[in-house]
């Protein structure tokens, strides 16, 4: 019986892979990705392309989730490519689907796990995880994501400010992921909520990659040629 396996990738080093990560993915008769739209790579084909053993000649299919918040066009398009990637293993290819970072952690893989369980009860489908960015870069900048009894607070986006300074009036660690260009406006906001100038502030831009920025400061230091405007961002805060 052909199987479905969502392999998490890590945040961008191909040496941040697991073994068991590598291993399923080689094994695949066909491998798809994830990508924002048709002209753009997808960053996480790019983190497993040099261990891809290219004498199996793997299909490689792309499937497009546009960068949208629009709910309509978002369940569409979990639908479409959950419906792609059953079709194929129901046609009996081993497929993996590879995703960054963990697959249940903010990932594509969530929706499309759930879509394909709804309709496909029967299916053999397994999850491989993977580093998270919020790991990843704790190693890098020494600092620990939570000790003792602190409180860590993880923000997917920054859109709603009156949410993110109660939050962070009840955390000592606060971690936003995916969007750094909302991150200028968290600043007061963590002020107001209490976060001295001395608390550790940490910002990190493509992790992984040769283009990886990091920088690590105090909040008080903060300015805006240090903050970033990619996507692809985690910004740590903890309180002094």
């Amino acid at each position: 019986m052909a199987e479905l396996v969502c392999v998490g990738c890590g945040p961008g080093d191909p040496e941040l892979l697991t073994v068991k990560a590598v291993n399923a993915i080689n094994a695949a008769d066909t491998i798809m990705c994830p990508a924002s739209n048709e002209d753009r790579p997808s960053i996480v084909l790019s983190i497993v392309s040099d261990i891809i053993d290219k004498s199996k000649n793997q299909e490689i299919v792309r499937l497009i989730f546009p960068m949208t918040k629009d709910k309509d066009v978002l369940e569409a398009t979990w639908k479409k490519n959950a419906k792609i990637m059953a079709e194929k293993v129901l046609s009996g290819k081993n497929v993996v689907y590879i995703t960054i970072g963990d697959p249940y952690l903010y990932s594509t893989w969530i929706y499309m796990h759930r879509e394909i369980k709804a309709n496909h009860p029967e299916m053999k489908i397994s999850v491989v995880p993977g580093i998270v960015s919020i790991f990843s870069f704790a190693s890098k900048i020494g600092v620990s994501v939570a000790e003792g009894a602190e409180k860590v607070s993880i923000i997917p986006s920054c859109y709603d400010l009156t949410t993110v300074k109660e939050i962070a009036r009840n955390s000592e660690s606060m971690i936003f992921l995916k969007d750094g260009r909302y991150f200028d406006q968290v600043i007061q906001v963590l002020k107001d909520a209490g976060f001295p100038d001395s608390s550790i502030f940490a910002i990190g831009q493509d992790l992984g990659t040769d283009h990886e920025i990091i920088r690590k400061m105090t909040l008080g230091e903060v300015s805006d040629d240090t903050l970033t405007t990619k996507y692809f961002s985690i910004l740590v805060v903890k309180r002094a």
